[in-house]
């Protein structure tokens, strides 16, 4: 696994996957994410940094910049909604990224406010992903991926 934090920049193609989801307002559950996922081949990319530079005037515009970019970069997305907030932003990405054909992964923690609204636009635009309710599975979906696509590639 590699792994790249905002504000650093991923040049690579390798395969990649952005960990989209609560970063305000919640426990740092990437993480979690990461250690569970630090045995597969992938470059993950986090958006939520170790410091966050309160006193930079520009820092949410960068911060922004830096997610639109790196989203467009890589080959999945993964979501997180955290029971501690709604994630305005999160269902924002979920919604631009469920109407692409890149592959997404959705967790959704079982106390998360609008978990019933992910569920039935997800079913709606996206009826073959599934969504789940742990980190644990979560991680579990991506291993899985990762290593299909990871012999699809070594197939050809």
């Amino acid at each position: 696994m590699k792994y790249v934090e905002c504000p650093d920049v991923f040049e690579g193609n390798e395969r990649s996957l952005f960990l989209a989801g609560g970063i305000t307002g919640c426990e740092n559950w990437q993480t979690k994410l990461v250690k569970l996922l630090e045995d597969t081949d992938l470059t993950l990319l986090n958006p939520r940094r170790k410091h966050f530079p309160t006193d930079n005037p520009n820092i949410e515009e960068e911060q922004i910049t830096w997610e639109h970019n790196h989203l467009a970069k890589t080959n999945a997305v993964s979501f997180w909604f955290p029971k501690e907030t709604l994630c305005p932003i999160t269902l924002y990405e979920l919604g631009k990224q469920s109407v692409s054909d890149k592959p997404i992964f959705i967790g959704v923690h079982p106390e998360y406010t609008r978990r019933k609204d992910v569920e039935i636009q997800t079913k709606l635009v996206r009826p073959g992903v599934k969504i789940v309710y742990s980190i644990e599975e979560l991680a579990e979906q991506i291993k899985e991926w990762s290593m299909k696509s990871l012999n699809n590639i070594l197939d050809k």
